[in-house]
């Protein structure tokens, strides 16, 4: 471990509200916390004012512009990497462009370039380079395998596997809404009173599994279950077609008084706690099962594909959940026996978000010291 403070730029395309922007500003904030600067490079964003509160430094920059333009970037980067110590890329092009401005100076003065792969990318050559990091962090098991099975060149040695975490203050084990939201939600969605109430939190796109989770409703509603169905998720402009074919399907199904599209909601945390199962049944593998993992922090049974990042979060957490891939009736079969019995969701996390910081900051500490030494 190295104790002097260290100097870490991340680069990203931008600071919205992702998954991936939230562990750069948490990850910015722990490294301010613990005595290092932290420094940001991106195009902007709504998380910037929180990341510079933290007393984290953002340095505009639009690195991920798929423009030739945007290679103008590689000089002022390796100004801005001749005082670093660590850069950290978090996407594909600002990668391209860190790595050839790293490429361009003298190795005694070259920090270490690490790398995360945050999903199973297109295989091909502009994805290889997440892979090309001297470190190269994998937020599941899930994306390790997929890095050595489609670049097997990778050195396994480089890889390291830091799952995102939730933090368990902002998901508590057993939450309940604030009373004013839970009057609010009963005026709000009165269809729901006295039913076993199912939701699938996922964006309306069709890998998502909105089709299945319409398959599994319809299931439990013949077999005389008084349930209701949440779709909670926006859809994108380009995906709103897809929301209609899935509002005829319940139409054509007779569903439309057991089947809710809510869109996005910034009250998630509240919609799943008063869940009775959760559902997550992407179709294909996820890198990492977050809503899986929220709901189960909080205490609320989740149902879902036994593949990807979720598979592992259910495996870890709650086995009870996991179901084969495609396989709705498994999936109706398992929430009618919750019906009959809820289960007892332990309560114990190991994907908690300090966890995560603990872990990031190590491999930091890690290559510095190596990078030191070397």
């Amino acid at each position: 471990m190295n104790p002097r403070p260290l100097t870490v730029i991340q680069v990203l395309p931008a600071l919205g509200a992702g998954g991936v922007e939230r562990g750069t500003v948490e990850v910015a904030a722990e490294l301010v916390r613990c005595g290092h600067r932290a420094v940001v490079v991106s195009a902007g964003g709504r998380l910037v004012r929180e990341l510079q509160a933290a007393g984290a430094e953002h340095i505009t920059l639009d690195v991920g512009a798929k423009t030739p333009l945007t290679l103008r970037h590689i000089p002022r980067l390796r100004r801005l990497f001749g005082g670093a110590d660590i850069v950290h890329a978090r996407s594909r092009l600002p990668a391209w462009i860190s790595h050839l401005a790293l490429r361009g100076m003298a190795p005694a003065s070259r920090p270490v370039f690490i790398t995360s792969v945050h999903g199973p990318y297109t295989v091909n050559r502009y994805s290889r380079i997440m892979t090309r990091g001297d470190r190269v962090i994998a937020v599941s098991g899930f994306i390790r395998d997929y890095i050595l099975t489609n670049y097997p060149g990778t050195d396994p040695a480089r890889i390291t596997v830091i799952p995102r975490g939730v933090d368990p203050g902002r998901f508590p084990f057993g939450y309940r809404p604030p009373a004013a939201w839970l009057t609010g939600w009963r005026t709000e969605q009165s269809r729901l009173a006295g039913r076993f109430v199912l939701t699938l939190p996922a964006r309306i796109t069709r890998w998502k599994g909105q089709e299945d989770f319409l398959q599994v409703v319809k299931a439990l509603h013949e077999e005389g279950l008084d349930v209701h169905g949440l779709i909670v998720g926006g859809a994108a402009p380009r995906r709103r077609r897809f929301l209609r074919q899935l509002q005829e399907s319940v139409a054509a199904a007779g569903l439309q008084d057991r089947i809710g599209f809510l869109g996005h909601r910034d009250d998630m945390r509240d919609i799943l706690s008063v869940s009775d199962v959760v559902f997550s049944l992407a179709r294909e593998p996820e890198a990492f099962g977050r809503t899986t993992l929220e709901a189960l922090s909080l205490g609320v049974p989740v149902i879902g594909y036994d593949h990807g990042g979720a598979g592992e979060v259910l495996g870890a957490i709650f086995p009870a959940g996991r179901v084969a891939p495609g396989d709705t009736a498994a999936a109706a079969a398992r929430a009618a026996e919750f019906h009959r019995q809820r289960p007892v969701v332990p309560d114990k996390n190991p994907f908690t978000l300090q966890r995560m910081l603990d872990a990031t900051l190590s491999v930091y500490a890690e290559a510095a010291a190596g990078r030191a030494v070397t």
